[in-house]
């Protein structure tokens, strides 16, 4: 309804419901609640559309750091939303300083209402009312001012940081600290399967995706999963950090109770476990509002994971160093390449020091050239014997890198080899001969 309306019907409340007058009945009260009821529905529409121009990899990429439903909301969603929606906001705050004339209809005492009286005395209407226009600009000068400048300090993309120095890089350098993290060793006596897989089922309406999965990985095991797309690689692994439900089965980790179906998860075990698994996604999710290094230290910092933000920052810029990205510490996301993007997406990962690393086609986001220093990275994790599961169309790395190759075709694991018997026993397990016929296409 139009705020005229609006402002007369409930500036008259009081006499349909007495008990309002206290309230209502007091003109500038009234207008309030006229203004507020009128304008939260614009605001909201505002405000939602913000939020829903948020990508979704945003909220998983929150979720595989383990950060809670706030926590994302506080951290991630709301200030790339207030960013976006901040044009339409700034418009919208204007609307109301120019619609607040209209409270002078119910008598309140208001800049266009002491413009009235005064030419009802003077006779000089227009040069009261260009008196009047000109305090309504300054009053929106004034604000939109104010909300230009906010704006301006969230406009991310207008920042433009250079490379440090040699010499700054250095300096960085003697800040840093390795963590003390290190991966679990198999060869240790009593040490479990890293996953344990039970007949893990998953289904989109009547598309049956995993058909019964049943999948041992042990600590310091490599393992790559090829096969035709759609054959549900990446929906497998995102059922090991709870980004997808699972219908059927269970999945333990390190011998420990972690994801079951829906009816028996316990989600405090989830979030527990999802801390000890770090996940690198096929398009990188990186935080665009957030710098190369706050990026790192963001899922640390939220779990209190250091003494101080000092070591946070220390053990952030070692990880930096490690995959050799030191000198775009300050850049934020949008000014790095693909595979610079991705290296500081394995390094977000690794901050949380897990024991499991999840690689969802780390490469196939990139051009070939930028392919190798991420492939680089990844062996490096491996020499050091860290877990991994792999989804990979890069059939040459696969081999090299892997203890096991994994195909799955059609929801099921076709396939479970390793390289060897690949390479030089193709007849000696069964189905060996199509995971070569599939590499062939791939090459």
């Amino acid at each position: 309804m139009p705020l005229l309306i609006v402002l007369v019907f409930v500036y008259n409340m009081p006499q349909l419901f007495p008990s309002t007058g206290a309230y209502l009945g007091v003109p500038f009260f009234a207008g309030l609640v006229s203004l507020v009821v009128t304008e939260a529905a614009y605001m909201a529409e505002i405000h939602r559309s913000g939020l829903l121009s948020v990508a979704k990899g945003q909220k998983e990429a929150g979720h595989a750091l383990s950060i809670g439903f706030f926590g994302i909301q506080r951290i991630i969603i709301i200030p790339q939303a207030i960013r976006v929606s901040m044009p339409a906001l700034i418009n919208e705050f204007v609307t109301i300083i120019k619609l607040s004339s209209l409270v002078s209809a119910i008598s309140l005492s208001e800049i266009l209402q002491v413009g009235q009286r005064l030419y009802s005395q003077n006779f000089l209407v227009l040069e009261t009312l260009l008196a009047v226009a000109v305090y309504y600009v300054a009053i929106v000068t004034m604000f939109s001012s104010l909300l230009h400048w906010a704006e301006k300090k969230m406009d991310i993309p207008s920042r433009s940081p250079e490379a440090l120095s040699d010499q700054q890089c250095e300096d960085l350098r003697k800040q840093s600290k390795p963590a003390v993290h290190a991966p679990i060793d198999a060869n240790q006596k009593g040490i479990p399967k890293a996953l344990l897989l039970k007949d893990i089922k998953k289904s989109y309406g009547q598309n049956e995706v995993l058909k019964g999965i049943d999948l041992k990985v042990k600590a310091g095991e490599v393992l790559s999963l090829i096969g035709p797309s759609g054959s549900g690689k990446t929906t497998l692994i995102r059922t090991i950090n709870d980004l997808e439900k699972i219908d059927n089965g269970e999945i333990v980790l390190f011998g420990e109770n972690f994801i079951k179906t829906k009816e028996q998860t316990n989600r405090r075990d989830v979030y527990q476990g999802i801390k000890r698994i770090g996940m690198v996604f096929q398009s990188f999710n990186l935080f665009p509002h957030k710098t190369v290094l706050e990026n790192i230290m963001i899922a640390p910092q939220y779990h209190n994971k250091n003494d101080s933000v000092e070591d946070t920052k220390a053990q952030s810029l070692f990880l930096l160093d490690r995959v050799g990205l030191l000198a775009h510490a300050y850049k934020y996301p949008h000014q790095l390449s693909g595979g610079q993007q991705q290296r500081v997406a394995i390094a977000r990962a690794l901050a949380m020091s897990p024991d499991i690393m999840l690689f969802d086609e780390p490469t196939s986001a990139l051009d070939p050239e930028m392919v190798g220093e991420v492939l680089k990275v990844i062996q490096d994790l491996a020499k050091e014997g860290m877990t991994m599961i792999i989804v990979t169309h890069e059939m040459e790395f696969a081999l090299s890198v892997s203890d096991r190759v994994i195909m799955m075709e059609r929801g099921v694991i076709q396939v479970d080899a390793s390289p060897t018997d690949i390479i030089e026993n193709p007849n000696k397990m069964e189905g060996v001969e199509r995971v070569k016929e599939f590499m062939g296409k791939v090459a």
